[in-house]
């Protein structure tokens, strides 16, 4: 199973020293990403700072640049900010689970996704 991933960011993170830093690796989430990330103190003052904190944890390399951290990921371009939230949903995204069933007029195969949940 693969659980990190290398990406480019489309503009890159602009250093101090005017150096542009565009690859770098995005790791697989964790439950205790998240939850670790819901009481950071800059998240509880500003829950939309959940995706900058988060996005801090999993991004675990970028080219050029010693560690990579909320206070980092704050300062990319707005496009890259986009990419990376775009990157953590899809590779963080499971399928549902999927069984094939058979209409009972017609024959024709279909897969369905399965819902474990009750009610409805």
């Amino acid at each position: 199973m693969e659980t990190v991933y290398d990406f480019t960011l489309p503009r890159g993170y602009l250093d101090s020293a005017g150096e542009v830093h565009r690859r770098g690796k995005m790791r697989l989430a964790t439950a205790g990403d998240e939850i670790s990330a819901t009481r950071d103190p800059r998240v509880l003052s500003n829950p939309s700072y959940l995706t900058i904190v988060v996005l801090g944890k999993v991004v675990t390399e970028l080219e050029g640049v010693e560690m990579v951290t909320a206070n980092l990921i704050e300062k990319l371009f707005t496009a890259d900010l986009a990419f990376l939230q775009d990157m953590y949903q899809r590779i963080n995204d499971i399928e549902p689970p999927m069984m094939e069933t058979v209409c009972p007029d017609c024959g024709k195969v279909y897969k369905v996704p399965l819902n474990f949940t009750t009610g409805g």
